[in-house]
């Protein structure tokens, strides 16, 4: 990397640290290309983003964010993930670390709050956002339901007494 691409680097990973919902950091020592890349593809369909950055230009990156506190855990070979969702990236880093013992989770940040590897895997046991969204979508959908049902269950016996009687008639 000349000078340029590294200073594009530090201002790009430096937004990240800035704007994102959560940031993991990890050791991916030992993991394939194409474990790496499964890993990007999980992490991309999730709606986040995987990336190997050098520790020296994350350290840079992370002066004056609120992420600051993150900066002794790029030691060795790290990545990130990182994710709008704060809970996104944690689930499935934690998910991929569960089935593949080569990525081993340091921590992370969300928002101001650093986090040590266990917080990394209490947020990831969280619902994500859309998961939170469809159980208030729900919790709202059913009451009005409930009240349909109610409106319309008198309409309905009265319908079918006067089905009974109209076949009672036919009857005779």
């Amino acid at each position: 990397m000349d000078r340029a691409e590294k200073r594009e680097f530090v201002a790009s990973l430096n937004k990240v640290f800035e704007s994102t919902g959560s940031v993991v950091v990890a050791h991916y020592s030992g993991l394939t290309v194409a474990q790496l890349n499964d890993l990007r593809s999980k992490m991309r369909a999730a709606g986040g983003t995987v990336k190997v950055a050098k520790n020296r230009l994350a350290k840079i990156a992370l002066q004056g964010t609120k992420s600051e506190g993150i900066q002794a855990l790029f030691e060795g070979q790290t990545l990130i993930a990182y994710s709008d969702d704060p809970v996104a990236a944690p689930k499935v880093a934690n998910d991929f670390a569960k089935t593949n013992e080569k990525l081993i989770i340091l921590g992370g940040a969300m928002g101001e709050t650093t986090l040590d590897a266990d917080g990394v895997k209490a947020l990831a046991a969280l619902p994500s956002l859309d998961e939170l969204r469809a159980k208030i979508v729900g919790m709202i959908n059913t009451p009005a339901t409930r009240i349909a049902q109610v409106v319309n269950a008198p309409a309905g016996q009265l319908a079918r007494v006067f089905g009974a009687y109209a076949r009672k008639d036919e009857a005779a």
